[in-house]
């Protein structure tokens, strides 16, 4: 028999010890999920977030050479989603406004001429190839201005309806950077204007 004393200490023992026991199991369950994760090249807390699970997406873009812009062929390449403070580690502040805010830079404050060399441009964001530098042309604008993408399904076309106009806005398919919008006043054989931010493009000249 036991006493009503005895009955509330075992009451107690059996309370502490749910209380302490689960919270042992939860902390080691965290820190089995945190060396499972590390092992696989992350951390628990970042496989959690939407931004590192979207990272796992794989596309298929057309690859490019640096020395001589041939066509390697379509690639999977992984599609690179980071957050706005890693966006702003990576890119400059002009570039973050335009990439990642769908900004605008001014005209002719950057490189926008035809360059002397060969070569092609790449993304700022994820280097993905986007136009060849013999389909760029002079439009008199102030911004770089191309009559075709280096490969369609390198680029992603969307509707924009922003400041009461309806424009189509180009994208980069690697990242989702926002790199400036298309017109139908461009040159032949196209008849297509895409006019490009140039802070979000970096060139790469052709070897020799």
């Amino acid at each position: 028999m036991t006493s009503a004393f005895d009955d509330k200490a075992m009451d107690r023992r059996r309370f502490l010890f749910a209380l302490f026991g689960g919270g042992a199991v939860v902390a080691l369950g965290a820190v089995t999920a945190t060396r499972l994760m590390n092992r696989k090249g992350g951390s628990a807390m970042a496989a959690a977030t939407p931004a590192a699970n979207a990272s796992l997406q794989m596309l298929q873009l057309e690859c490019f050479a640096d020395e001589d812009g041939r066509d390697l062929g379509v690639c999977d390449v992984r599609k690179v989603v980071l957050t706005d403070a890693q966006w702003q580690q990576r890119l400059s502040p002009a570039a973050f406004n335009v990439l990642r805010h769908a900004g605008t830079e001014m005209a002719f404050s950057g490189p926008h001429e035809k360059p002397n060399h060969k070569g092609l441009y790449r993304c700022a964001g994820c280097d993905t190839a986007l136009f060849n530098a013999n389909t760029q042309f002079d439009s008199g604008t102030g911004w770089p201005s191309f009559w075709q993408p280096i490969a369609k399904r390198n680029v992603i076309e969307h509707r924009d309806t922003s400041f009461g106009m309806e424009r189509i806005a180009i994208s980069c398919a690697g990242c989702d950077g926002h790199l400036g919008h298309v017109f139908d006043d461009g040159p032949q054989p196209t008849g297509l204007r895409y006019c490009m931010n140039s802070v979000a493009m970096r060139f790469v000249a052709f070897a020799g």
